[in-house]
């Protein structure tokens, strides 16, 4: 039986839930959608919640509502999926990577200083940064927001691995320093809605452009107006990136679970922690201010064995990965003119980086058989 690194974990509960929305008047954007943005706002701590087709979807209009457009400029990190950078293009604009902290894969404060110091000489600042919070664990966001005070950029906290995470004992997702956060709802992520992703936000001209961007960028005027009744203005270039009512029913399903969710993760993570002290298989560090969702697991080994260790997990059935290729390594990038080289401590980071099994249906019987074979082939 294949152990695969990440698994959706739904019951009975998600199951009836959709089928009651699959029974209801609606099957695209009806109350559920509404009720799962209530729940997540409220979950979050913060003010709205906009819910999107996909987390790339939540990243492009929460660029859009940025106001990045050509001539701007978005800086990210390089360890994240492309999405992360993509919105930027998306939008046309520019696009920067600064390099991470390699003991726990988030973008690097310091780095992030000496980079804005430099394009401030060059009048190049960046218009929006877009820390991601790795494998579940907070950014220091204190660290962030006290540049985005000094350099004026706005921030797009990538939460797309975080939901359920906290940071100083506040949810991920409040928005107490960044502009806006993005969550996503793929199956392997901590709350699932078989796809989608939510914007987060406490500003409400934020949220406002954030549903005309979802929805085509239409308007329905009031029926106070006294206009006719079927009548609709496009006011601006919008996406049809819509939730569907059955997609939140699944996903305000598994949010009253998610509680759970994370807390089995951490007893997974803890038990993997134990299991790896003193070996040579390290695992990410763990910062004092962050309480991590766990949507990864990811440890480093030596760069010299991470291939044979893989391969030797995939031939007695453990799918294990690797998160991520360097954005700025990918063909599209370097086509831009982006070089291996550019930011040396992500590419070490990748050298030696595998995410072993992490999800709530993980038993401790197949946990400890992904445990004994990493030690037996890290030997």
């Amino acid at each position: 039986m294949v152990i695969p690194y990440a698994r959706q974990s739904v019951d009975e509960t998600d199951v009836e839930a959709v089928i009651r929305a699959l029974r209801s008047d609606w099957l695209t954007q009806g109350p559920e959608v509404s009720r799962f943005e209530r729940a997540i706002a409220e979950y979050c701590g913060g003010h709205d919640a906009v819910a999107v087709s996909s987390g790339t979807a939540a990243l492009h209009v929460a660029a859009l509502a940025a106001d990045l457009k050509p001539g701007k400029r978005l800086w990210t990190s390089p360890n994240s999926f492309v999405a992360s950078a993509n919105c930027g293009l998306y939008c046309g604009a520019s696009i920067d990577f600064v390099d991470i902290d390699g003991d726990d894969g988030n973008i690097s404060v310091p780095a992030l200083k000496q980079k804005l110091d430099i394009a401030e000489r060059a009048g190049l600042l960046p218009d929006v940064v877009v820390p991601v919070h790795f494998g579940g664990q907070s950014c220091d966001m204190e660290g962030l927001a006290a540049l985005r005070e000094r350099y004026g950029f706005k921030i797009i906290e990538d939460a797309s691995h975080a939901l359920g995470g906290r940071y100083n004992g506040r949810p991920v997702g409040e928005c107490l320093y960044s502009d806006m956060t993005v969550f996503s709802l793929h199956p392997v992520k901590i709350v699932t809605a078989g796809e989608g992703g939510i914007v987060a936000t406490n500003s409400n001209a934020l949220a406002e452009k954030l549903r005309l961007f979802r929805t085509h960028g239409i308007v329905r005027p009031d029926e106070a107006e006294g206009t006719d009744p079927w009548l609709y203005r496009q006011v601006q270039l919008g996406y049809n990136y819509r939730l569907t009512d059955l997609q939140a029913a699944l996903g305000l399903s598994q949010l009253r679970r998610i509680d759970d969710f994370v807390a089995r993760r951490h007893e997974i993570a803890e038990r993997y922690d134990v299991s790896f002290a003193n070996t040579p298989v390290r695992p990410l560090a763990r910062r004092d201010y962050a309480h991590s969702a766990y949507h990864l697991y990811v440890v480093r080994l030596p760069p010299a064995q991470r291939r044979a260790i893989f391969d030797g997990l995939a031939r007695v059935n453990i799918r294990a990965q690797v998160h991520y290729i360097p954005i700025h390594t990918q063909p599209y990038f370097q086509a831009m003119g982006f070089k291996t080289g550019d930011f040396p401590v992500s590419e070490a980071y990748y050298a030696s980086a595998i995410s072993l099994p992490m999800f709530p249906g993980l038993t401790e019987a197949d946990q400890r058989h992904v445990i004994d074979e990493v030690l037996r082939l890290a030997r």
